[in-house]
């Protein structure tokens, strides 16, 4: 299945209550997981230990068509639903979650031209996403400005058909290896939140910089680095909507895109969970395989039970995401964090089916 093929859920099912995968998403999951198992996980190891980013995952996401697959079809994507998005990050982020931040960041980045923008900027941005050419990431947070966003300091400011911006951004996923940047800024201090506007920004644009690498404790595949506006000029129609409307887009886009950082930890999960089942079948103690000890049976069987509470609500909130439904802000928020915090739980009870072996760097998850 090539990316053309995979044009198909876009907005299938619209009038269930909570969402139904379609034939064409089961088979989307194949295609993704084949790849993924053929292309990315080989690498995902080598990825993690040197801390370099995953050119092999983007090439092989890229040749498919799944770097960013809910890019609508008139922009050259693939025109898939919130849902489809998810399924994709999940079963990449299943091999090595390194590479599953390049389809989530891909559509994290777009999410708020997607919401907001003019057609023209559409045109001028997605074409390249679309084709595998450029990526984009999401600049909102700051050093002193994560959770409480309105507090941002990075400021814009008209000078005739250009916006100035001027600031910093911190903890930006893919920064350096991305062509655009989605980019919040205040534009009139008075007006607080409603003073925040959204831009575009191309990494040639005079005046942007990249800093350097962080050194993190894991996903060492994904760059996080911050940005610097020194002056940094852009066209005047690189806004996105109207001047003092950035922050309702972001907080939008938040509703749209958290259940994909609650697909990336399913998949993380599940991943776990795989080869912790595969190594009990395997092992031997006392001359009898791990598998049937019944301590472990209950712990695999609840790690089974999280995951899969995990994904339903995942999907959920991906689904009421796509139809567009009101306060999305719950469902979206549980979704990310219970499915985070049973990424945590599931790889953590894996490690202690690998016992000794599962504090090894070698491990099969630390990639």
């Amino acid at each position: 299945m090539d990316g053309t093929q995979c044009r198909y859920a876009g907005r299938m099912n619209g009038d269930f209550d909570s969402y139904r995968l379609s034939a064409e998403h089961e088979a989307l999951r194949d295609a993704v997981r084949a790849l993924a198992e053929k292309e990315i996980a080989p690498h995902a190891a080598d990825v993690d230990e040197q801390g370099r980013f995953p050119h092999e995952a983007r090439d092989a996401l890229v040749k498919a068509g799944f770097q960013a697959v809910t890019i609508p079809e008139e922009y050259g994507g693939q025109g898939a639903d919130e849902l489809a998005g998810c399924i994709v990050i999940e079963e990449v982020a299943r091999v090595c979650a390194s590479s599953s931040l390049i389809p989530a960041v891909n559509g994290l980045g777009s999410t708020p031209i997607l919401l907001s923008a003019s057609d023209e900027l559409k045109a001028q941005v997605f074409p390249s996403i679309a084709a595998g050419e450029a990526m984009i990431s999401y600049a909102l947070s700051e050093r002193e400005a994560g959770s409480d966003a309105a507090a941002m300091r990075t400021r814009a400011r008209r000078d005739g058909d250009s916006w100035v911006l001027n600031g910093t951004k911190c903890w930006i996923t893919n920064a350096g290896e991305s062509t655009w940047y989605t980019v919040m800024a205040v534009t009139d201090p008075e007006k607080k939140a409603n003073g925040i506007s959204a831009f575009v920004v191309h990494r040639d644009d005079p005046g942007f910089e990249v800093g350097a690498k962080e050194r993190k404790l894991g996903i060492n595949g994904s760059p996080t680095r911050e940005i610097y506006f020194q002056d940094c000029t852009i066209p005047a129609d690189r806004i996105i909507g109207a001047e003092g409307t950035g922050f309702k887009t972001a907080l939008a886009t938040l509703d749209h895109t958290r259940p994909t950082i609650g697909a990336q930890a399913v998949g993380i999960a599940q991943g776990a969970l795989d080869v912790a089942t595969a190594y009990v079948k395997e092992r031997k103690q006392f001359g009898r395989h791990l598998a049937d000890f019944q301590g472990l049976q209950f712990m695999l069987a609840d790690m089974a039970m999280k995951v899969e509470a995990a994904r339903q609500l995942v999907y959920v909130a991906a689904s009421r995401a796509e139809r567009g439904e009101p306060n999305l802000g719950f469902i979206s928020s549980a979704a990310k964090c219970f499915a985070s915090d049973t990424a945590m739980a599931v790889t953590t009870d894996a490690s202690s089916c690998w016992a000794g072996r599962g504090t090894r760097r070698t491990s099969p998850w630390s990639g």
